[in-house]
């Protein structure tokens, strides 16, 4: 099962990032301005993330990532940028098994 890290990076905002049973990381928040917000983004990623049409798959020169979005259309997560459509794809199914169920830690 898979893990969101909780943390406030150096600017003061209040993050988090999914990583699957194999410490990887497989989604990263946006900044929030509170750690409530932060937390209410952990529950819609929880929520978004079993629904395939909350992904939004992307293709740039710098290679392949993905969104994940609430039903409101907010961006709540982000990829890493991967090397092929079927790696982010499987980055995809990673995040929809993992962050159901996923625990939480404070860094």
């Amino acid at each position: 099962m898979g893990t969101f890290e909780r943390y406030t990076d150096r600017s003061g905002e209040f993050r988090f990032r999914l990583k699957a049973a194999n410490g990887e990381p497989i989604l990263a928040s946006e900044g929030y301005t509170s750690a409530s917000g932060r937390n209410n983004g952990i529950d819609s990623v929880r929520t978004n993330a079993p629904l395939d049409e909350r992904y939004e798959r992307k293709q740039t020169p710098a290679g392949y990532s993905f969104t994940l979005k609430a039903g409101n259309h907010e961006v709540i997560g982000r990829s890493e940028v991967y090397t092929s459509a079927s790696a982010r794809d499987n980055g995809i199914d990673s995040v929809k098994r993992n962050a159901p169920g996923a625990g939480v830690v404070d860094k």
